[in-house]
């Protein structure tokens, strides 16, 4: 039988859990802000389709909501939640999946960064 874990150990690890769930992004992106993203999604219209927690009037229905996105595994249905895939995704939609009803409206790759640093911090 093993022996129970001593309470520090439980305590540091509880402490580490509840720290996790702060508005600290899932995933730091290099040289990328989530305020500047967070008007970036504002400037393109982004919650005309999408329900966007923080940003005004995001209740779109066209596209998915975007609520806890760094919880998701998956973007698009087939491509791995990483930051680069985000990117590109923002980027240019149709080339990850022919037929999306996501548009490419033109958003820059650096555009593209901060947008998924904001939505890194939806939990």
């Amino acid at each position: 039988m093993k022996a129970p874990l001593p309470y520090c150990v439980l305590l540091t690890a509880s402490c580490l859990v509840l720290a996790s769930c702060g508005a600290q992004p899932a995933f730091a992106i290099a040289n990328a802000s989530p305020e500047r993203g967070k008007q970036t999604i504002e400037s393109y219209g982004c919650g005309s389709c999408h329900v966007i927690p923080g940003v005004t009037g995001a209740r779109g229905m066209a596209g998915p909501p975007l609520i806890s996105w760094s919880r998701r595994g998956i973007i698009a249905g087939h491509l791995p939640n990483t930051p680069d895939n985000l990117v590109a995704w923002i980027v240019d939609p149709p080339k990850y999946s022919p037929g999306t009803a996501m548009p490419k409206l033109g958003v820059s790759e650096a555009e593209a960064r901060d947008i998924a640093a904001y939505l890194y911090t939806l939990r």
